[in-house]
């Protein structure tokens, strides 16, 4: 022990810590960011039910009630059965909405539970933080839109199978980040859970709605067609749908540059005010 005591001074007096403030992580926190990103998947996968098999039972009920109402008597909207029509865009709606509700309550409960610094104070940039909040609504749209998938095809007589998967893959991706920033902004500017419903309900649930879901924009008068293409949500829907049964209302790749374009505007906001700290470190 009498021998160990020196050298262990030894090594204690060569071992040099950085200054504090000095930055040690030079390239990507991988470590920090997958940890933050799992603990936004465990967060809702812990109460699955309600935020992953809820959403595709509301959403079968959707089917069934539109299929009964309107799909009768054979018929067809841009020569494909009306049930096949209608169910892939309920897909990426029920996609869009729920990546919307998980982003928009992430940073928005820890501002009213007094735990935001959860968030602020690990050691991980502006653009990890923004990455794993934001991947996490991804995660959750993808098992979302799996459910829902599921769900449908224990329905008779509607055909779900994609032609162009790689238009499931990209207008799938490219809704769920969309309205994942866009939640992201809400929980950042909400200051209660009333905000972040008051945008769900008056904003997200009207433009996934009117955006063609259960009708092709082709078939309204030129003002509301004008309109509806105006809407981004029409391009996620028309280019989801586009992958499954072959047709879509707008030029496939004018509806991914629309949507890349956007989310790139989007990805730009959110990291500045996360960067500025408004309405989080005040």
């Amino acid at each position: 022990m009498t021998q160990l005591a020196p050298r262990a001074a030894a090594s204690g007096a060569k071992r040099r810590f950085p200054e504090p403030g000095t930055r040690t992580i030079n390239a990507v926190n991988w470590p920090g960011t997958k940890a933050l990103l799992l603990k936004e998947i465990r967060r809702f996968m812990k109460v699955q039910t309600q935020t992953v098999w809820a959403p595709a039972l509301t959403t079968l009920l959707y089917l069934v009630i539109f299929s009964v109402a309107l799909g009768r008597a054979g018929r067809e909207v841009m020569g494909v059965p009306f049930t096949d029509f209608i169910a892939p865009g309920l897909i990426v709606m029920g996609m869009m909405q729920n990546s919307f509700a998980n982003a928009s309550f992430s940073l928005l409960v820890g501002k009213i539970q007094g735990t935001i610094v959860d968030y602020l104070m690990p050691p991980i940039s502006t653009g990890e933080l923004l990455f794993a909040l934001v991947g996490a609504s991804i995660f959750r749209a993808i098992m979302v839109g799996l459910a829902v998938w599921l769900a449908i095809l224990l329905y008779p007589g509607v055909s779900v199978m994609p032609q162009h998967l790689w238009a499931v893959a990209a207008f799938g991706l490219l809704a769920s980040a969309m309205l994942g920033f866009i939640g992201l902004l809400t929980s950042i500017w909400a200051e209660k859970f009333d905000h972040a419903a008051a945008i769900s309900n008056f904003v997200v649930a009207p433009l996934a709605l009117l955006s063609g879901t259960f009708y092709s924009v082709e078939a309204l008068s030129p003002l509301f067609r004008a309109i509806s293409h105006a809407n981004p949500f029409f391009y996620a829907i028309s280019g989801f749908r586009y992958g499954f049964i072959g047709v879509a209302d707008s030029p496939v790749m004018t509806g991914l540059a629309v949507l890349f374009g956007i989310n790139v505007v989007l990805g730009i906001a959110c990291h500045r005010i996360l960067a500025a700290g408004w309405r989080i470190k005040a």
